[in-house]
C-alpha cells in the first residue's frame, strides 16, 4: 500500500490568527512550500456521518480575493460532484448558483466601493 503525503504549514501571530499558510503536496509535484492567503480542508467521517472543516484565512486576503475563492471553489465541487455521481443536472445547478454568487459579491463590493 502506497502513502502520499500533504503538508500544512500555519503560521500564527501573537493572537494566534492566521499570518501565514504554506503547503506541500511532494508526490503530487509540489516539492517546494507554497505560500497561500486561505484554505478551505473539508474531511468527510463516515462513521459519525458528518463533514468536518478547517477554513482559514491570512488577514492578507482580501474581500475580492475572498469572493473569488469561494466562486471557483463552488465550481470546482461541481466538478467533483459530477465526476463522483454521474449527476450532471445537479453539479449544473451548483455552478449557476456559483455564477450568480459570484455577480451578487461583485455587486455588493461595487456598493462598498
Amino acid at each position: 500500500m502506497n502513502k502520499s503525503t500533504i503538508n500544512i504549514d500555519v503560521t500564527l501571530d501573537a493572537d494566534k490568527m492566521p499570518e501565514l499558510i504554506e503547503w506541500n503536496a511532494p508526490d503530487g509535484g509540489v516539492d517546494g512550500m507554497q505560500k497561500a492567503k486561505a484554505i478551505l480542508l473539508g474531511i468527510w467521517d463516515g462513521e459519525e456521518k458528518s463533514a468536518l472543516r478547517i477554513d482559514l484565512w491570512t488577514q492578507k486576503m482580501m474581500v475580492d480575493e475572498m469572493n473569488d475563492f469561494f466562486y471557483q471553489t463552488f465550481f470546482g465541487m461541481a466538478d467533483t460532484f459530477a465526476r463522483a455521481t454521474k449527476n450532471t443536472e445537479l453539479a449544473t445547478s451548483i455552478k449557476d448558483f456559483a455564477k450568480k454568487f459570484h455577480q451578487q459579491a461583485a455587486e455588493a463590493l461595487n456598493k462598498e466601493a
